[in-house]
């Protein structure tokens, strides 16, 4: 263990192992893979820091109350903030861990860094939990998706057509055959009454009466 402890890169690389465990239990959510590997580099990592005289229970328990906040946050149906609240404690610990100076900080973003990087390469062969849908986009919206924005239908201003259903303030307009959203500036028109587009600003169309036209 002190072979352990008194090698720097061993212990960026065990820091590494932990960061990655993280990240390997909020993809797989509940496999507990994720914990086992990070509860086992975190044994060796803090059992040698300790044996040195750098670690003491206090940095030990803070760690293991991320652990479990990061679990809860995986397996209940959370806003995200037990896992950010875990994550923070876990590296609050490590900082502490490793000195609590410049150089724990340089130390812990090289372990980010790994960590981000293993991740990455085996991230896809990795089953998906319910956390990870949450924090990740996975459809684009394109228009193979069926995601088609709102053309702005500027053609219609000035077309005079047949109110559809009441508007009040929001209703429908039939023009060329196809009923047509539209609003009104705050107007009742009842159906059946003739107005015309005023106004188009993207998908929001305004009508006035056309006995108000001016």
């Amino acid at each position: 263990m002190e072979f352990v402890g008194a090698m720097p890169l061993l212990q960026v690389l065990l820091v590494a192992v932990i960061f990655l465990a993280v990240l390997v239990e909020i993809k797989t959510g509940g496999t507990g893979f994720g914990v086992l590997l990070g509860l086992a580099a975190a044994g060796v990592f803090f059992s040698s820091q300790y044996v040195k005289g750098l670690v003491s229970l206090y940095e030990v328990a803070v760690f293991l109350v991320g652990v479990l906040l990061i679990v809860a946050e995986a397996l209940l149906p959370a806003t995200g903030v037990l896992g950010a609240l875990g994550v923070a404690a876990m590296l609050y610990s490590v900082v502490l861990a490793l000195g609590g100076d410049v150089n724990a900080l340089y130390a812990l973003f090289a372990a980010a860094a790994i960590a981000l990087v293993s991740f990455l390469l085996l991230v896809r062969f990795l089953p998906e939990s319910r956390l990870w849908k949450r924090v990740v986009l996975h459809d684009a919206s394109t228009s193979a998706g069926g995601y088609v924005s709102a053309a702005e239908r500027t053609d219609l201003v000035g077309r005079e057509a047949t109110v559809l259903t009441d508007v009040r303030p929001a209703g429908s307009i039939l023009i060329d055959g196809v009923s047509v959203d539209v609003v009104s500036e705050g107007a009742y028109i009842e159906k059946g009454e003739r107005v015309y587009v005023a106004e188009v600003h993207g998908s929001r169309i305004v009508v006035r009466r056309v006995c108000e036209k001016v």
